[in-house]
């Protein structure tokens, strides 16, 4: 993967001072240079500029970008985040239209099938992507963005110019471009947060291409187009045709993602979904004379401290056992301790540019770390939950009858630090009932459906727009921050569009919750994997954690100069601090409890502080 970053003005002259523009470029792309250390380039045409840095996984010698090719005495520039999976059917498309390629990168395949069929083009790539194209021949600058947003892109409007990057970091290295914050930003963080509206870069004038769109930009402004999207229609496959249809797609999806000129790896976490796209990794590999590295992920002394729940039923370490056994792969079992996963709590508001997931995502950041040392791609069994209903909220009475986000229903827990006055002005149960209500409007109906069926549909409507952007966003800055490309086979979009319309009574077949997957991968795995009862990302149970995040949080209180103490109550932290946490009652997700609120409030506070965050009246 890579960083891409840019700018786009119809009334400036870049050209006219060419060092100075490049390197403004080379700063955007410099702060994003752990998405991509392998090398780095700019593009300067007379209204535009493109700068990208790069890890080098497919054509590792002339896959150098931006990538330039001229048309007619015009010329076309890209700049490429992302990996196409179907690169030699497009290839092959354009060489029997005529064209030639001068390297084996997919990114000139994708400026050439530009150049051939317009814009439109995106419609034929089968990938995960945000890419930005230059056409010096209309003028005008195109971002486009993969089908569910895998890959990020934002873009701002400063001062007439438009200026976009992979990540936010690369806008704010934009001359005069300073992060804001507005009470919409706040609410974002202190009454959605972790999860993030689509569409906005929660910062004040930022914004993101939308998954499945992309935007053009010329003389008369922006032209957003949305090039997919969802579409409800009866399902009209039986249950046998259903499973077989579901385990091509699967299984074709994770042979695609294994393209690389670099040997890749999965994390393997011991349940149904990292072993499916593990099995079927080793036994490609094994057709190739090659052993499948897996990985998988826990904490120090986790088996003393584990505590099981609803949420989380069991530990991963025995099924990991045998699925190693049963793939014979060449295993690394990592862990972390409770110092690291609070120590790279402020690397990971680094990588996010953002408050995220606390330790769930620090501890992310740590395990990708590791695996960097091995290899450099790693595919995981990612938005499989999303996607097939894994989800206790697809199936619990609580969560239908909730007019709410079903991973936060109740609000109470989020307020319990926040002083009185700044809850007053932030009208958290607005913003939320509000920003709710226009995502399940959007939800793509179907004549016919049982009420239950169409609750349903809402509730897979919210994951797709919502927590599984919440969690691809965690995989792509844990994993980019220390270079390495994760690769998620569950988000190809064929597998999305099939899924969306088979019915609940198919997705949880005789009352198996992701009964369809698991039957799909019969013969895959052994039984005893299969049919293994969901547990999701393991996380810490150590009392030492949260103790010492505790006194983390003390100094914090010390700390007149501390930014988050402007939004809190000292009193009401105090009472926190000195109460037990409950750690079966999450409060975002299934893993996000006490500890996870006062690693959250330590991450904002160093976001604030260390991003120079401006908050605007």
């Amino acid at each position: 993967m890579c960083g891409i970053a840019g700018f786009f003005n119809p009334k400036e002259n870049y050209l006219e001072s060419k060092d100075h523009y490049e390197e403004m470029l080379s700063s955007m792309s410099r702060v994003q240079r752990r998405r991509g250390p392998d090398d780095n380039g700019v593009y300067l045409a007379d209204i535009c500029g493109l700068a990208h840095t790069r890890l080098s996984i497919v054509d590792l010698t002339t896959g150098h970008q931006p990538i330039v090719r001229w048309c007619e005495g015009k010329e076309f520039a890209i700049v490429y985040n992302g990996e196409t999976y179907n690169t030699k059917e497009l290839k092959d498309k354009l060489v029997s239209r005529g064209w030639a390629f001068s390297t084996a990168s997919d990114t000139e395949v994708l400026l050439t099938a530009y150049m051939e069929f317009g814009p439109e083009f995106v419609k034929q790539v089968n990938g995960i992507f945000a890419m930005a194209i230059w056409d010096g021949a209309r003028k005008c600058l195109y971002l486009f963005r993969d089908r569910l947003g895998v890959k990020p892109l934002y873009y701002a409007d400063f001062h007439e110019t438009m200026l976009f990057a992979s990540e936010l970091k690369g806008l704010f290295a934009y001359p005069g471009f300073r992060p804001q914050l507005t009470m919409r930003g706040l609410n974002e963080v202190f009454s959605i947060g972790p999860a993030k509206t689509y569409g906005q870069g929660t910062f004040e004038h930022v914004l993101e291409v939308l998954p499945g769109h992309f935007l053009r930009f010329d003389g008369e402004g922006k032209h957003d187009t949305c090039y997919w999207s969802l579409t409800s229609h009866p399902h009209e496959d039986d249950y046998d045709r259903t499973v077989e249809k579901t385990s091509h797609l699967v299984q074709d999806a994770i042979c695609r993602q294994m393209v690389s000129d670099v040997p890749i790896c999965t994390f393997l976490s011991g349940g149904v979904d990292s072993s499916l796209v593990s099995a079927v990794c080793a036994r490609e590999l094994k057709k190739q004379g090659k052993r499948l590295s897996t990985f998988s992920f826990d904490f120090v002394d986790n088996e003393k401290y584990f505590k099981a729940n609803a949420f989380q039923p069991s530990q991963d370490r025995p099924y990991v056992e045998k699925m190693v056994e049963f793939l014979d792969s060449d295993h690394h079992y990592l862990e972390c301790s409770h110092v690291s996963q609070a120590d790279l709590l402020y690397d990971s508001v680094r990588a996010h540019d953002l408050p995220p997931m606390a330790d769930v995502d620090s501890s992310m950041l740590y395990f990708c770390s590791l695996v960097k040392d091995y290899n450099k791609v790693a595919l995981t069994g990612e938005c499989a939950d999303e996607i097939f209903g894994g989800y206790p909220w697809f199936h619990k009475k609580e969560c239908f009858e909730a007019e709410t986000f079903p991973w936060t229903m109740d609000l109470e827990a989020r307020k319990v630090l926040l002083a009185d006055d700044f809850l007053n002005s932030l009208h958290m149960e607005d913003y939320v009932a509000e920003t709710y209500a226009r995502s399940v409007a959007e939800t793509p109906r179907l004549d016919g459906d049982s009420p239950e069926e169409a609750r349903r549909r809402e509730i897979s409507y919210l994951n797709l727009k919502w927590f599984m952007q919440t969690l691809l966003n965690r995989m792509d800055r844990t994993s980019m921050y220390s270079g390495l490309e994760a690769r998620v086979p569950f988000a190809d979009h064929r597998i999305v569009e099939y899924l969306w319309n088979v019915p609940w009574e198919m997705k949880a077949h005789e009352g198996v919750v992701k009964g369809l997957l698991r039957d799909a991968g019969q013969g895959l795995v052994p039984d005893e994997i299969l049919y293994r009862r969901k547990s999701p990302y393991p996380k810490t149970y150590d009392t030492h954690y949260e103790l010492l995040l505790a006194d983390r949080v003390r100094e914090l209180l010390e700390d007149p100069l501390a930014p988050v103490m402007a939004f809190l109550d000292r009193r009401k932290v105090e009472k926190f601090l000195a109460c037990p946490s409950d750690y079966g009652k999450p409060w975002y997700g299934q893993l996000m409890a006490g500890p996870q609120m006062l690693a959250y409030v330590l991450q904002i506070n160093y976001w604030l502080k260390e991003y120079q965050i401006e908050i605007l009246g």
